[in-house]
């Protein structure tokens, strides 16, 4: 029951991980916090859902839908609420943002409607392992969420795009007195962010088999609560914050109750940072 509790965990916090990672990514370079991380993710969801069931395609077709849809709206996202508020106060940009979470929700349920969807006979099965049951939806959403942090890694810190990322970051005006299109960078950073956020709505709507306009709130509440909590600025402490938020909300409603999911999650982001208020990792990019 123990290491049931600990998968599922693991499960949901590789999903809290992807999406913490993209607000990582995108805090990390632009300094500043987009609030319609959790639409983006939610966007990503439906597209991926619409391609699977309305298209019949697979769920790597559904993937890749969900990666083109997020990363072009992060692309949008960042023009409008970024690119050309560039030198406007930061209240600006996130009111923006604001209004695209507003805009994106409501453009969702007259699309799909306002009610949850679901893909008809999507069953994987399961398998026992030294006892213990785990689903092949699981050991799908695993896969892909450790290939993507591993791809995301090695982008950042062993590639000449990741090496010019985090130059940005550090000083952008410096970047671009050295030559770098710094706008490109940001383009770029905004969009990688964004379809990793799609890439985890897409894997949670798989995973429950459930796809709704308001899927992305909650998820990308906790995701930035896990980008805080592993410091704000650090790709692995957004990783490992993910899954341990991930692990108590499980372990929570296995032994305690359903109904303290959401306290225990954002209640052990208040206890860390009254103790340490730049997360367990907190460091630049």
């Amino acid at each position: 029951m123990l290491l049931e509790q600990f998968i599922n965990g693991i499960t949901q916090g590789s999903i809290y991980a992807l999406i913490a990672l993209g607000f990582t990514i995108i805090f990390g370079t632009l300094r500043l916090v987009t609030f319609a991380h959790g639409e983006v993710f939610m966007m990503g969801a439906l597209m991926g859902f619409t391609a699977m069931r309305f298209l019949h395609g697979s769920i790597l077709f559904a993937l890749i839908v969900a990666i083109l849809s997020s990363g072009l709206l992060g692309i949008v996202i960042e023009r409008v609420g970024f690119h050309f508020l560039r030198k406007a106060p930061h209240q600006s940009s996130l009111l923006i943002t604001i209004g695209f979470s507003i805009l994106l929700i409501n453009l969702a349920q007259m699309i799909w409607g306002p009610e949850t969807q679901s893909i008809r006979d999507l069953k994987y099965g399961d398998f026992q392992l030294f006892g213990i049951y785990i689903s092949y939806t699981q050991v799908i959403v695993l896969a892909v969420t450790f290939i993507l942090l591993a791809i995301t890694q090695i982008l950042i810190y062993k590639t000449k795009i990741g090496r010019t990322i985090r130059a940005t970051a550090q000083d952008y005006e410096a970047a671009y007195a050295m030559g770098v299109n710094v706008d490109l960078v940001f383009m770029f950073t905004f969009s990688l962010g964004s379809l990793l956020g799609g890439i985890a709505g897409m894997l949670i709507g798989f995973y429950y088999n459930a796809f709704y306009p308001t899927m992305g709130t909650l998820p990308g509440l906790k995701a930035f609560s896990a980008c805080i909590l592993g410091g704000l600025t650090s790709l692995g402490g957004s990783v490992i914050a993910g899954f341990i938020l991930g692990v108590v909300e499980n372990l929570a409603v296995a032994y305690i109750s359903s109904s303290f999911r959401d306290v225990f999650a954002f209640g052990i982001l208040i206890f860390v940072l009254i103790f340490r208020p730049r997360g367990l990792f907190g460091k630049e990019i």
